[in-house]
Order: structure tokens, then sequence, then C-alpha cells
């Protein structure tokens, strides 16, 4: 597997998607974020059809500058291609990212995730809840963050509170005072 930023958000890079294998597909066009790739190397792919249209690409991350805050990035969109959900590729391509994004002098990367899933993955990169929500029922996370057992545990409290899926009550279940998981 390759990572790779194709552009921060000055050099206006563009990507497309397929919309029936990548959610949020349509984000990665606009052109006013930078872009990170995970994508399968020559050679390396299962069958043909991972080489198609979207070029090997099996994961995207798009991210810019906070407007008010010039130490500070936030991560927009994170997109795994439906087959490799679950995989462990999300939250690899984010700790690229944010690796990528620190070395270029931004001292925070931040990212708001409305799915206990997402939550997750945010934390095997190494993020912590901040205790913050957003106006449209998303959770801040940031990195880096506090890692605490208390503070992971009270953002899937927050997941806890809402009508949830049946997989999600299930995931939330299993996660019942655990610590947080190590980053990978």
């Amino acid at each position: 597997m390759e990572y790779a930023v194709l552009g921060w958000p000055e050099d206006e890079p563009t990507l497309r998607l397929d919309h029936e294998r990548f959610s949020y597909a349509g984000k990665f066009v606009m052109s006013n974020t930078g872009k990170a790739v995970a994508r399968v190397e020559v050679g390396e792919a299962e069958s043909e059809d991972a080489e198609d249209a979207d070029g090997g690409i099996i994961a995207a991350v798009a991210f810019n500058e906070d407007r008010t805050d010039e130490e500070m990035m936030w991560l927009r969109y994170v997109t795994v291609r439906a087959e490799r959900r679950g995989e462990g590729i999300g939250p690899r391509l984010i700790r690229f990212a944010t690796e990528r994004i620190r070395a270029r002098n931004y001292r925070r990367v931040k990212i708001a995730v409305n799915n206990p899933f997402a939550y997750q993955a945010l934390y095997r990169a190494g993020f912590g809840f901040t205790g913050e929500e957003t106006g449209i029922a998303e959770l801040v996370l940031t990195y880096p963050g506090d890692r605490s057992r208390e503070t992971y545990q009270a953002g899937l409290d927050v997941f806890r509170e809402r009508d949830l899926s049946t997989d999600e009550e299930a995931f939330l279940a299993e996660r019942e005072g655990e610590k947080p998981p190590s980053p990978r």
C-alpha cells in the first residue's frame, strides 16, 4: 500500500472517486481542500477492478486550514472504498496525513465525526475527544488530544444518547468501560 499527499489546499487538487464505492465522493472534486490518498501499488491489486477509474485509490482524506487559527488544520472528509472498510486503512491514512500536516508546522489537527465507527477510527489514528460538539451533532476530536479512558468513554456516551442502528448499539455495548484503542 502506498500513501501520498496529492496536493495541499493552495495547490487546489481535485480527485474523482466513484460515488458507488466511496462515501462523500463529490466532496473530493472540490479544489479548496488538500488531498491525501492510500492506493494499492502496481502488482498489489487484487483484481483488475482495483486499478479502474479510481486509479487504485482505496481511501482518501480532504483537509484545509482553520479560518481563525493558522496553527490548525481540519480533516474534512475521510472515505474508504466500501469493500475495504474495516481493514484499518482509514486510521493509517489519517495518521499519514496528520504526520505530513504537522511536518508543515501545524500544531493541531481536528476533525468532526458523526458516528461511533468514525470516532473509533480516529482514536486508532491517535486522536482524542475534545468534549466539543458541532451544531450538526458531530463530535470534535483533535491531535494531539486527551486519550484518557474517561474522555474516550465520554464521547461514546454522547453517541449512546442518540437514536442508533442495531450495529451501532452493539458496537457501543462492546466498548462499555473499555480504554481507548492504541494508535496504529
